[in-house]
């Protein structure tokens, strides 16, 4: 079955470009399905470590249900971009809420009336990751269903200022709040109210017209290869997912596993100094999308984006040499900003540039790319700065980046390629 894209709405004042999506109402709906649910899940996460803890657990415990999560999601992220390709994208969001309400719902009951065990904890948040690989995939895909091409950028921006505020922020401060006040299990029901609050809000759009297909539809495995084959073909988007998995590499260990060594050996720093270098990556992430979903998308979207994501990591050098506070965190401010800038246009090159009908299974692809060298980079990151020092690890990891974007770019020739395909004018065929 496929989705018709709605005619634009009628707008009678000109709104700021950044703002521009919500004039639609599906839209409005749409992303306020998409903040409450990155708000409940915020909540979800710092309830769960506490939740593990009150169960007498430890690091090894949390690291078992976090490996679950991580599991579900692994596992499932490509069959989620077959079913957003296959099915309705708004009916995959719902069951998607459906699942994280019941989930988090009987964790949280069990957890009140204490019968919650740690291995109760494993499976629900193995579901849960696994709910959230068909989630993404259909929400990038339902974008262009929603939305003219020339706003895609705003949309993707909207969605990558709202995730570090909700998810990040208000999410984790409202859960500690209630944590602090009642029992972890009370923030598990929670979670699961203000999921059903995404459930409303999704329910409430109307769903788009389905053209019946008259193709019989391939097998399931014939869906996946024939995404896998249009990556392998597809220059700029084998390039940029090539270089991705590489930055995921380099970067995410040293940052999830070293930067709280570098924060308390080179600044003297404890807890809130940790906190407040994480927190200036966060906001930076938010500015970051902020400030590109209020430009034009770049005439060299390409080189823009590989760039942003390259030479915007040479800042993480800094963490390496300094001793200042202060520079950690405008360091950190600044890697997220570019990070968040890139990703927003590079969702939004997915949507303009990608067949429609493969869009949720590339959405998948890159996914699993990412999942897939997290955990690698995160078990390479420890032995490394072992063996090279934490200073010199940070260096390497904000030296190499510089490099692996310029190969990419002239490797694959990308700047031929976006003056060869311009997208500064909206492209009824993305």
């Amino acid at each position: 079955m496929k989705e018709t894209s709605p005619a634009p709405e009628a707008r009678a004042v000109r709104l700021p470009r950044a703002l521009r999506p919500f004039a639609h109402r599906e839209y409005r709906l749409l992303a306020a399905s998409m903040a409450a649910s990155l708000f409940a899940s915020g909540l979800w996460l710092v309830a769960i470590v506490y939740q593990v803890i009150a169960l007498d657990g430890g690091p090894s415990e949390l690291s078992l249900v976090a490996a679950a999560a991580s599991a579900g999601l692994l596992v499932s992220v490509l069959i989620g971009g077959v079913a957003a390709d296959r099915l309705p994208k708004r009916a995959v969001m719902i069951g998607v809420e459906v699942v994280r309400i019941a989930s988090a719902g009987f964790a949280g009951a069990l957890a009140v009336t204490g019968g919650l065990q740690l291995w109760h904890l494993a499976v629900i948040s193995f579901v849960i990751g696994a709910a959230e690989a068909f989630f993404y995939p259909a929400y990038s895909a339902i974008l262009p269903t929603l939305l003219p091409p020339d706003e895609l950028l705003a949309a993707n921006g909207v969605e990558g200022t709202l995730r570090p505020i909700a998810q990040q922020a208000l999410g984790p401060a409202l859960a500690a709040l209630v944590i602090g006040w009642f029992v972890p299990g009370v923030s598990l029901l929670l979670a699961a109210g203000i999921y059903a609050l995404a459930l409303v809000a999704l329910i409430a759009m109307r769903a788009a017209p389905v053209v019946p297909d008259e193709e019989a539809r391939s097998p399931v495995l014939d869906d996946l290869a024939e995404g896998f084959r249009y990556l392998f073909r597809t220059g700029w988007l084998f390039a940029t997912l090539a270089f991705a998995s590489l930055y995921v590499l380099v970067l995410i260990g040293p940052i999830e596993v070293l930067l709280p060594f570098a924060v308390r050996d080179q600044t003297g720093g404890g807890a809130s100094s940790f906190a407040l270098v994480l927190a200036a990556f966060g906001i930076g992430g938010a500015v970051g999308s902020l400030a590109v979903s209020s430009l034009r998308l770049p005439r060299r979207y390409l080189t823009a984006m590989i760039l942003l994501w390259g030479a915007g990591a040479a800042p993480l050098m800094l963490l390496g040499v300094t001793r200042q506070l202060w520079v950690m965190a405008v360091a950190t401010f600044v890697v997220g900003f570019t990070g968040a800038a890139a990703m927003v246009i590079w969702g939004t090159l997915l949507q303009r540039r990608v067949p429609r009908h493969l869009l949720g299974r590339v959405s998948s692809l890159d996914f699993f790319v990412s999942l897939a060298l997290m955990p690698v980079s995160m078990a390479l990151a420890g032995p490394a700065g072992e063996w090279l020092g934490v200073p010199m690890t940070f260096v390497l990891a904000g030296a190499i980046p510089v490099f692996l974007a310029v190969a990419a770019i002239v490797g694959w020739r990308l700047p031929a390629d976006e003056i060869a395909h311009p997208l500064d004018t909206p492209d009824p065929e993305a």
